[in-house]
């Protein structure tokens, strides 16, 4: 009975592992998937990419990303303000009276 009872935990044991493997092998992706989302959308922002990094802080990374991009000023938005066009990047032209 003993053998049996040995075998069974070293199945569970086997099993266990596995699942966690998967489980952190997912996790991995799926962090490396956001880091590259938000380096892509701060790089459209004008920001600086790497700060899609900020994703890898634990348990607020994201939030602290999506702050950046909700409440920030874009520097995208600066530059089209100072050159005078609107955000569609078309020149304004005074009204003509």
């Amino acid at each position: 009975m003993d053998n049996n009872a040995g075998a069974n935990a070293a199945a569970a044991a086997s099993i266990l592992g596995g699942m966690m493997f998967s489980v952190i092998i997912v996790g991995l992706v799926l962090t490396a998937f956001f880091v590259w989302c938000f380096w892509r959308v701060f790089q459209k922002a004008g920001y600086n990419g790497a700060m899609g990094l900020l994703c890898l802080i634990p348990s607020v990374g994201p939030l602290i990303c999506l702050l950046i991009l909700a409440f920030g000023t874009w520097p995208n938005e600066r530059i089209d303000a100072v050159a005078g066009t609107p955000l569609g990047g078309v020149p304004m032209t005074p009204p003509t009276i």
